[in-house]
């Protein structure tokens, strides 16, 4: 596995870790599909979650099992401490602690190794993107703090339950039951540094579902605190992000090409300013943007090669 560190919109700072897998990189955790509406998630030859999909495409009805497994190997008590004490030493000095980009990046690491070392989670050959960015644009803030927008967020009836593709938010789907708050593991996790949540877009459910830090998701939701959370995701391939590129590119040639003609232009330094700093945006949201979620035919379907799911 190859990985590359992306920077954030500032050209400087951390923004993302990207993967590349090389070919014949098998998940551990598979979607499979058939008819155009049934969805089945499994962990090796276990099922995790069935899903239909309405007809009419507004949303899906989903089952969840207690197979479920973290791909993600429990921290040890020698690394948990070295974790806090280097996140309280980042805070001392004043450098990205929790929830800083140095302290993300640490994470994305650490779940990178981890995915690619037990191959029990979605990580097939291909591009993907490690990055803090939610696919939340335009999320109505809740009432009662980070706690209440989470809870709210969360899908956590358990086993069944329904996704409205029209409620104007994204979800979250904890892949196993989640931990009530008196929990002896959700109780550890608030009196611990803050660790990281590792969510995974799965597109075929248009939400993104818990791979690692149930009971450290619990945790945040009691103490009323936005979760620090990384977000796996595939990415475009190597020649659709070509291809945006130079859609961007022409578009700012165009706009410059325009300020540069011979029509009167109000503020032409502005105007220019503006268009440039659109395209650094752009070039940078393709580098952690997110691509659909592969999914294979169920056996019993007929052969086929992978294939996005809608």
């Amino acid at each position: 596995m190859h990985r590359r560190n992306l920077t954030a919109a500032d050209g400087e700072s951390w923004g993302g870790l990207g993967l590349e897998l090389p070919p014949a990189t098998e998940p551990g955790l598979r979607p499979r599909t058939a008819n155009g509406n049934l969805i089945v998630l499994s962990q090796g030859p276990r099922v995790v979650l069935t899903g239909r999909i309405d007809d009419d495409r507004c949303g899906v009805e989903y089952s969840r099992t207690d197979h479920y497994r973290s791909p993600i190997a429990p921290l040890r008590a020698a690394e948990a401490c070295a974790v806090a004490e280097a996140c309280a030493v980042a805070e001392a000095c004043a450098v990205a602690g929790p929830g800083g980009p140095s302290w993300y990046a640490r994470w994305a690491h650490r779940f990178a190794g981890a995915l690619h070392a037990r191959a029990a989670g979605p990580l097939h050959e291909g591009r993907w993107v490690l990055s803090p960015r939610l696919a939340r644009e335009g999320m109505a803030p809740a009432a009662g703090g980070p706690g209440g927008q989470w809870r709210s967020l969360l899908l956590d009836g358990h086993p069944d339950g329904y996704i409205d593709w029209f409620d104007g938010s994204w979800r979250v789907m904890p892949l196993r039951r989640m931990p009530p708050p008196d929990d002896p593991r959700v109780k550890a996790c608030r009196k611990q540094a803050r660790e990281g949540i590792l969510l995974w877009w799965f597109s075929g459910l248009n939400c993104h579902a818990v791979l690692d830090g149930h009971a450290r998701l619990g945790a945040a939701i009691a103490e009323n605190r936005e979760p620090a959370v990384l977000v796996l995701s595939r990415a475009p391939s190597r020649e659709q992000t070509g291809a945006r590129t130079d859609r961007a590119l022409s578009t700012y040639r165009l706009t410059m090409s325009l300020l540069d003609g011979p029509h009167p232009v109000t503020d032409r330094q502005g105007l220019a300013g503006a268009a440039g700093r659109l395209l650094a945006a752009q070039l940078h949201s393709l580098k952690a943007d997110y691509a659909p979620t592969r999914a294979w035919p169920l056996p019993s379907g007929p052969p086929a090669r992978p294939r996005p799911v809608p």
